[in-house]
């Protein structure tokens, strides 16, 4: 074995371990290289979701794509194998009407990439947000072929213009994050803010365990669909029109 071999398995050992230390109910280490105080942990009091009205989302517009891409130092120049966190879907009904869907990682309530990861690093925050641990991930994909939103992308080459608050690593898995380390300082997601922006707003953001807040009663009053319901796993972005 070489030594870069002892190294790496040195590591991810160290990583496996640290990862299921408990700082605080909700809040681990990777939680506090998002800028997360221990005194304001992540609560299952709130669950953050996405409700996508697919009535305002047009088919030629990509706002949220290149917003994602710019926040996340993803590359805007996509090759076959580059990482994508969201993308635009269309899909076409029995009666050939056209729907286009934005598509990302559906942060579900039973994540299937969560029980197939052997290291723990894919995993969920106490407030819904299912995330993936660039430390512990030895990248060997069962969360990709088990998510079937296939929302995962495995970084094949060298990361180049990473942002300082979304840590990228050749030979990990990544996917939507909902913009956590805006979410921990009280912001929206890029996605929300720049379909918003373009005067569309189809995209809600909020907290779905709150009765009071805009999404849960947008849930509550209209027929809203989750994508492969019949999975039973409890997505956390749901779909109007869809």
């Amino acid at each position: 074995m070489s030594r870069v071999d002892q190294g790496r398995r040195q590591i991810l050992a160290w990583g496996a371990a640290m990862a299921g230390v408990a700082l605080a109910p909700g809040v681990t280490l990777f939680d506090l290289a998002h800028g997360r105080a221990p005194t304001e942990p992540a609560s299952s009091k709130v669950r953050w979701g996405m409700l996508v009205d697919l009535n305002k989302c047009a088919s030629d517009c990509d706002a949220c794509v290149s917003a994602c891409d710019k926040e996340n130092g993803l590359p805007t120049e996509k090759t076959a194998t580059s990482a994508q966190w969201i993308r635009k879907v269309e899909l076409k009904d029995m009666r050939g009407q056209v729907r286009s869907l934005p598509m990302m990682c559906q942060h579900c309530a039973e994540p299937p990439c969560v029980d197939v990861c052997p290291t723990g690093a894919s995993f969920k925050r106490a407030d819904g947000i299912v995330l993936v641990d660039r430390h512990t991930c030895i990248g060997c994909r069962y969360c990709m072929m088990a998510c079937p939103y296939k929302a995962r992308s495995f970084v094949h080459e060298p990361t180049t213009g990473q942002r300082p608050e979304v840590p990228r690593g050749k030979g990990c898995v990544e996917s939507c994050t909902l913009c956590v380390h805006r979410i921990d300082r009280g912001g929206i997601p890029a996605c929300v803010e720049a379909c918003a922006a373009t005067g569309r707003q189809a995209i809600l953001f909020g907290n779905l365990n709150d009765p009071e807040s805009e999404i849960a009663k947008r849930v509550a009053s209209y027929a809203t669909t989750a994508v492969r319901a019949d999975l039973r796993l409890d997505p956390g972005v749901r779909y109007v029109g869809l």
